[in-house]
């Protein structure tokens, strides 16, 4: 990253959101089972001049931790030149916002309940109070209901000293400053509406309309596994020799996975061996840290246990992370990519967010080098807040979310260069975008998607979510890769004094 210049490069996004494209007939969008758009970048337009969108899923840190002092974002509130927040601390006064330049940090505990005591009405000042409260000396670091850090550090602020490239990944791509998780809880239920847009459980396997709601709880692969809770299946071909294969399903309700196997539309689910940090259950009183590859479901996992998954002969698509730098390289990267990483990449505390950084780094560097790059998108976000202080109220969607603010950045050739987007958004935003590029706008709609379930809204279409086409110029000169070392240099300071 230069010093000088490059924090001024900021503009912020328009007040009007983009009007979505109309589907001339919903019926007909899917006509002939092809999806709508041109097979070749160079005779595209506008949204269809991305062919290849890249989810990047990482874990656990909030938008005023990682950009709370970045140019002309919504950060940490300031008067005179200070700080003008203080979270009441349990041991007396309070907590104001403070640099942390330590890659390795203790964050909070946060499930549903913490996400309801954090937020507190709108006060937005329970942070270090369920820090403090959060159990010590665990046997499981990663238990989310633990703190085991040395200091409480919910209050703690990076910038580009700390996390170079994802400042500089700002300063020359796109920004998002109003991203919320979908859902006011723990990882498993963003992962399930990361690819379905709800959580929820199912009394049976067979039956959509058997499935409810659950925002903390929704039924966990790995504690179900073996269970027979569910609809056999017939075993498929596995994603890698030796796999663990699911055998019943738990999740009868319509993923995003279905609309694209009936449109043709290629995926794939990319899974970084290695352990998961959450528990089965993120209110527990016990953590059992479980291994993760891309034959095992679980909380980051969840597609091998959808029923639709399995009924389509889908689970090859759920893959080992090596894949994806082999299919960049050879430009076959699929349509919609969702990646989750391992736990010592994840940035979930108390992993390093220096190693996530370098493994995020490693990812785009890869889509850069590709000749898949002129036409690709790549949305790098995290997936709940990890206890860690935001200062803005989530709006309501439904009883489910919004949660917390968490970062989002956008990298793409036509992404807007130096643009901060201040739309409400949250992670659905990235289905209803695959939805208008791929899908012809065809919505994950129970009414109309031949899959009735009980789901209470088609979340796609909340009038309060944003476009993310506002975060793109299609008719712009395409901007170049920016290849950055895994192991950058400390960026210039965000605050003087700090």
């Amino acid at each position: 990253m230069q010093k000088g210049g490059c924090l001024d490069r900021m503009t912020r996004v328009r007040s009007a959101g983009l009007a979505l494209a109309a589907c001339l007939a919903l019926s007909g969008c899917l006509a002939g089972g092809t999806a709508p758009f041109s097979s070749s970048p160079a005779s595209a337009t506008g949204i269809h001049r991305i062919q290849h969108v890249v989810i990047v899923m990482q874990e656990n840190r909030s938008f005023d931790e990682y950009f709370g002092t970045f140019p002309g974002a919504d950060g940490l509130p300031m008067q005179n030149g200070q700080f003008s927040t203080c979270v009441p601390d349990p041991v007396g006064g309070c907590q104001r916002p403070f640099h942390d330049p330590d890659p390795v940090n203790g964050g909070g505990p946060h499930g549903q309940a913490n996400a309801t005591a954090d937020i507190d009405g709108g006060r937005m000042d329970g942070f270090v109070a369920q820090a403090a409260a959060g159990r010590r000396a665990c046997t499981d670091r990663n238990d989310p209901a633990c703190t085991d850090g040395d200091r409480v550090d919910v209050m703690g602020w990076k910038d580009a000293r700390d996390l170079p490239n994802y400042w500089t990944y700002a300063h020359d791509f796109t920004l998002q400053d109003r991203l919320f998780e979908p859902n006011a809880s723990w990882s498993l239920p963003e992962h399930l509406f990361l690819v379905s847009e709800w959580s929820a459980k199912c009394a049976s396997a067979d039956d959509p309309a058997s499935c409810v709601d659950a925002l903390q709880n929704p039924t966990n692969p790995q504690s179900a596994a073996g269970a027979g809770g569910g609809r056999k299946a017939k075993k498929t071909a596995g994603p890698s020799p030796g796999a663990s294969l699911p055998v019943s399903s738990l999740y009868a309700w319509t993923d995003l996975t279905w609309l694209m196997d009936r449109a043709h539309v290629t995926w794939k689910y990319y899974v970084a061996p290695g352990t998961e940090p959450d528990c089965e259950d993120a209110s527990e009183q016990t953590c059992v840290q479980r291994g993760q590859n891309a034959g095992t479901p679980g909380i980051w996992n969840p597609l091998p246990y959808f029923t639709d998954v399995q009924q389509d002969h889908q689970l090859g698509n759920i893959q080992d992370l090596g894949h994806f730098t082999a299919d960049a390289q050879r430009g076959q990267l699929p349509a919609v990519s969702w990646i989750v990483p391992s736990s010592k990449e994840s940035e979930h505390p108390p992993a390093s967010t220096s190693a996530g950084q370098a493994y995020v780094t490693g990812l785009v560097n890869a889509v850069m080098k590709s000749p898949d790059w002129s036409s690709t998108a790549i949305f790098i976000s995290w997936d709940d807040w990890g206890g860690f202080y935001d200062h803005v109220r989530p709006p309501v969607v439904d009883r489910s979310g919004y949660g917390l603010r968490v970062p989002g950045i956008v990298i793409s050739p036509y992404a807007r260069k130096g643009y901060v987007d201040h739309q409400t958004l949250s992670h659905d935003a990235y289905a209803k975008f695959i939805e208008d590029d791929f899908l012809g706008g065809r919505r994950l709609d129970p009414r109309t998607d031949g899959r009735a379930d009980p789901r209470p809204d088609v979340r796609e279409n909340a009038t309060i979510l944003g476009d993310l086409r506002a975060d793109f110029d299609f008719t712009q000169r395409p901007l170049p890769p920016v290849i950055l070392s895994p192991s950058p240099a400390p960026g210039p300071t965000s605050i003087a004094g700090t």
